[in-house]
């Protein structure tokens, strides 16, 4: 992920040495070499796309290509305000570092998942996850937009809600990959 880029590119080499000053370790190396775990931490992951996208962006910039403007989504946002100006990309790989961080400690490594509930609207989501919570997390986690709603929690309350979603009308339910590996309903 991205050793291409530093490799061919010196400022795309630049900005993971940059990405490995702020946050005081080598980043990098866990991009590059893994081991896979780690990058797979939510705390590595987000500043490993974090770096990648800025290295790219960084990259197309000093081939002249500029935007207009740019726009995120999600984590994306982190990216899109580096290459806006509108705070240090240091920074931004502190907060999503920290924001990283915070959602790991949430739920246990391995027992957490996420999925994105597609054709059904916030509120029957919601009922998904109440319906099939049976004593653990699950609820929804972002409402990336009508029609598709992200919920997270616990490994099987997910797969529950997921399934049950299914049942209230939803069109497709799309599982986060990771380390955890179970078949949903189609």
């Amino acid at each position: 992920m991205g050793e291409a880029l530093a490799e061919a590119f010196p400022i795309c080499r630049q900005a993971f040495e940059e990405a490995d000053a702020a946050l005081g370790q080598p980043l990098s190396s866990v991009i590059f070499d893994g081991p896979e775990d780690q990058l797979t931490l939510t705390e590595n992951t987000q500043p490993a796309i974090v770096a990648v996208s800025i290295a790219a962006y960084r990259l197309l910039e000093s081939r002249g290509l500029t935007p207009a403007f740019v726009a995120g989504h999600s984590l994306g946002e982190y990216s899109a305000n580096v290459a806006a100006g509108t705070f240090p990309f240091a920074d931004a790989l502190r907060l999503v570092r920290r924001r990283g961080r915070y959602m790991q400690e949430a739920v246990p490594v391995g027992e957490g998942a996420m999925a994105a509930i597609l054709g059904l609207d916030a509120e029957k989501v919601a009922q998904a996850c109440a319906e099939a919570a049976e004593g653990q997390i699950v609820s929804p986690a972002n409402m990336n937009g009508a029609g598709q709603v992200v919920i997270a929690g616990a490994r099987d309350a997910v797969k529950r809600a997921g399934e049950r979603a299914r049942a209230l009308g939803a069109k497709r339910v799309v599982r986060f990959t990771g380390t955890d590996r179970f078949n949903w309903p189609r």
